[in-house]
């Protein structure tokens, strides 16, 4: 069936993998990457480069969504917001400059082991210890690096900034709507240049799926982010970020 010259049949799969995928993100802060990659090229065999293309052009409009649903549940720190924005776009910046001469490839894996073992301790702590709210106190540097390793790495700005900040014991529905509000910047900074040379023919047929599904999840997500406690939060942010850094260091080393 076309509609608009589309093929639906076509790009229904991916329409249900950006819904899933956004619906993970815009709850915990993270993982829209890795759940898109993974589905489009294990499960539909789509090449490795294309689902990366794909993915980061998809991202462009749903972070946007999504951080107007967290504006809009109240899931935003405003000062957390700031503190975030510029030294994101700042590390992002540098991380796009140095891409040429450092490989993401070989940091990668040691980022991937250091958030395996954050997710297992955030797991721990909201299992076995009540968590107490505080401000965060490390937002800056913090930002830099996870803007940084998004860029040179090809991902990494939810795990890294999401996880730490809960280390430090910021509030998780705050942490999880401010991060996915900066990431609509930092995404937009990295990916200008990127999205120009892709050319306005890619919007159509899977990745215009993977948009259309990842904007309706969006405000589900972010009221799902409010509505969890925040013992939940963590245990969930916990699982999360284990079972996706564990996929990583596996196919990078398995």
């Amino acid at each position: 069936m076309e509609v608009f010259g589309i093929d639906l049949g076509v790009i229904a799969p991916f329409i249900l993998i950006g819904f899933a995928a956004q619906m993970v993100d815009g709850a915990l802060g993270m993982a829209f990457g890795v759940i898109t990659n993974t589905l489009m090229v294990g499960l539909l065999g789509v090449p490795p480069a294309l689902a990366s293309q794909r993915v980061h052009l998809v991202e462009c409009f749903t972070t946007a969504t999504s951080g107007i649903s967290h504006l809009l549940s109240g899931n935003i720190d405003k000062v957390l917001f700031f503190r975030l924005l510029i030294p994101g776009i700042i590390g992002g910046l540098i991380g796009s400059y140095v891409l040429a001469s450092i490989d993401g490839d070989t940091i990668k894996p040691f980022v991937l082991l250091y958030l395996a073992g954050i997710g297992l301790w955030l797991l721990v702590r909201g299992l076995l210890y009540p968590p107490k709210l505080r401000q965060a106190r490390y937002v800056a540097p913090l930002g830099l690096v996870g803007g940084f390793l998004d860029s040179a790495g090809g991902g990494g700005w939810g795990p890294v900034v999401t996880s730490n900040l809960l280390v430090q014991g910021a509030e998780p529905r705050k942490v999880v709507g401010t991060v996915n509000s900066v990431e609509f910047f930092l995404t937009l900074s990295i990916s200008a240049s990127f999205a120009y040379h892709l050319g306005i023919s890619h919007i159509a047929g899977p990745t215009l799926g993977l948009i259309i599904g990842g904007i309706a999840a969006a405000p589900f997500g972010a009221l799902a982010a409010k509505h969890f406690s925040p013992k939940l939060m963590l245990i969930l942010v916990g699982i999360a970020l284990s079972v996706t850094s564990a996929y990583g260091i596996w196919t990078t080393w398995g």
